[in-house]
């Protein structure tokens, strides 16, 4: 007698044979689909039509730390450089609670109203815990997102602010062969981040709130000095009182800085990102800066500074990033901090010997 357990049905055995048919095929699709790659002409073209995706692939190119996709990622860049430096590029920063992202949606809707093409990225250390990026950008700006003038890509994961930093720019370099003609670039508090956000925009906005009780102790005095305008957030309801407050009081201390190489004189204002009131006077703030540094000459000037900057900064970074993934230098490095601690050797010596071994390759 059969075991019923053991026995299946011709009708049971065909479901069997045509659910594994099925999983083949999608597998076999998955398999294909991954294994081909656009080419960097199809992805240059993309990009220069305007396609988001193609924008987004070349993005993750840059991303990578695969040799080959880096390759292809310069070559993608250098295609796009006669296209791009055609945007003005916009740092926005605060503390965590401030309302950036909030901001930057209601700043970049009302962008997109006015016909502007918006892009915005985040320079974001990554997370040491999940190794991905802190922010949620894509999920926090439900409107802006669904625009079809707004592109939103949150910084990738890095081991280094520097490394962070440096994809940010390339990745401006993309959007703006893309079209997009507003890059906001978000970081994520105050810290490094802004410094490295300065070097890449043309106008840095910090946001701050009333009744935080830093408006005379120029908290961090600077990105304070940085900053081309201060902008007191989430003035509505209770608040407005408080806001106009910190205004005055932020105004006067703008005044004790030294004046600007630039001709602009920074300045302060008001708004609420809820109910929208004061965002257009951000950008028209925005637009007098344009009309001063470009005539000055400023703006072209600051540009051509920045790139210098990070051929330097890039430079700096592939030179230290060597150095410590050296094998050579891994166990003399080891060598040396014990000798430093034991009191054998002075750090500098010690420094000096590990640079020889590096570049002459003896020590």
């Amino acid at each position: 007698m059969e075991n019923p357990e053991t026995t299946s049905s011709p009708i049971d055995n065909n479901r069997i044979l045509q659910a594994e048919s099925i999983s083949n095929a999608a597998v076999a699709n998955i398999s294909r689909l991954r294994k081909k790659q656009p080419s960097v002409q199809e992805l240059v073209s993309g990009i220069l039509s305007g396609n988001k995706t193609a924008l987004s692939r070349a993005i993750t190119l840059i991303e990578s730390t695969n040799q080959t996709h880096l390759e292809k990622a310069n070559e993608i860049i250098a295609q796009c450089l006669s296209h791009a430096n055609k945007s003005i590029r916009i740092g926005v920063t605060g503390v965590p609670g401030v309302g950036k992202s909030t901001f930057i949606e209601a700043f970049g809707k009302y962008l997109t109203s006015l016909g502007k093409k918006v892009a915005v990225l985040a320079v974001d250390p990554s997370s040491s815990i999940s190794n991905g990026s802190i922010l949620g950008d894509k999920t926090r700006m439900e409107e802006l997102v669904k625009d079809e003038n707004a592109y939103i890509r949150p910084s990738s994961s890095g081991d280094t602010l520097g490394g962070v930093a440096r994809k940010t720019r390339e990745a401006i370099i993309l959007c703006e062969a893309c079209g997009f003609d507003t890059i906001i670039i978000e970081t994520v508090g105050v810290g490094q981040s802004e410094t490295a956000v300065h070097s890449m925009v043309d106008f840095f906005l910090l946001l701050k709130l009333s009744g935080a009780g830093d408006e005379l102790q120029g908290i961090k005095r600077g990105i304070m000095e940085m900053a081309d305008l201060i902008v007191i957030n989430k003035a509505d309801g209770d608040n407005i009182e408080k806001a106009r407050l910190a205004k005055t009081e932020f105004g006067r201390a703008l005044h004790l800085f030294p004046a600007r190489t630039s001709g602009w004189q920074p300045k302060v204002s008001t708004c609420s990102a809820i109910t929208h009131e004061g965002i257009a006077e951000v950008w028209k703030t925005i637009e007098q800066y344009l009309d001063i540094t470009k005539t000055s000459g400023f703006f072209n000037l600051n540009r051509n500074e920045q790139s210098t900057y990070w051929l330097t900064e890039t430079i700096n970074e592939q030179l230290k990033a060597n150095f410590y993934s050296s094998e050579d230098i891994t166990g003399l490095l080891d060598a040396s901090k014990k000798a430093i601690l034991e009191n054998e050797m002075s750090p500098f010596v010690a420094a000096q010997i590990l640079l020889n071994r590096y570049f002459n390759g003896n020590d």
